[in-house]
């Protein structure tokens, strides 16, 4: 969409003044939209890309976008997790968020946190183990992008005693792909192991078993 061009200049200047001031009102505040003709060179020219559906500013000869507000989500699950079956994959189902901007679980599969926008994003997770057990419990937790577990990126805690807990955490940049959906995976060497919540008490409000902060950082 070309930007709107300002009135012709006619015979009767007064009212092309008129018609030209009228324009400068409307447009002044817009952005231009964004072209094939358009170069980069030029550090600090601010478009529009309506293909896209976000401003971009020309940066080291691309036009990079202007990230706007979006693109974040909290998750928590309020209740235990628990494993059916010990060295075995699974995947965490958090709660449906209530603070969230174009991150939201998958309508048909709420195992799967499914991002609109593509960028890179900041990711942290904790968990809060525990055991009932007086033998060691060891815990895997890590992240799959698209069904795909990510390499390397698996972080491993023990318990060793009965009634035992402790929070883990870490936190992990990420690009993703519109559309790309991302599993919290986990699995325990005892089903005696499980990640824990935790009830209010008179002092203290009730504990997640886990929980998912997301941010985007830029495109």
């Amino acid at each position: 969409m070309p930007s709107p061009l300002p009135p012709p200049i006619g015979v009767d200047l007064a009212e092309w003044g008129r018609q030209l001031t009228s324009y400068l009102q409307r447009n002044l505040a817009k952005l231009g939209f964004k072209t094939s003709d358009d170069n980069p060179s030029e550090n600090g020219v601010i478009l529009w890309d309506d293909a896209s559906g976000f401003p971009v500013v020309s940066y080291n000869n691309e036009f990079r976008q202007i990230v706007m507000r979006g693109g974040h989500a909290t998750f928590i699950r309020s209740t235990d997790v628990t494993a059916a079956s010990a060295n075995t994959a699974y995947s965490i189902t958090y709660d449906a968020p209530s603070n969230f901007s174009r991150i939201n679980r998958d309508g048909s599969n709420p195992e799967r946190i499914v991002f609109d926008e593509a960028g890179e994003y900041v990711i942290s997770f904790s968990a809060e183990i525990a055991s009932t057990s007086s033998s060691t419990v060891t815990f895997y937790f890590w992240p799959a992008i698209n069904g795909v577990n990510v390499a390397g990126a698996t972080m491993v805690n023990s318990l060793h005693q009965n009634n035992a807990t402790l929070v883990v955490s870490r936190t992990a940049i990420f690009d993703l792909n519109a559309d790309d959906y991302l599993e919290v995976k986990w699995a325990v060497t005892d089903t005696n192991g499980h990640l824990n919540t935790t009830a209010a008490t008179a002092f203290s409000p009730a504990s997640p078993a886990t929980t998912l902060a997301i941010t985007r950082n830029h495109e």
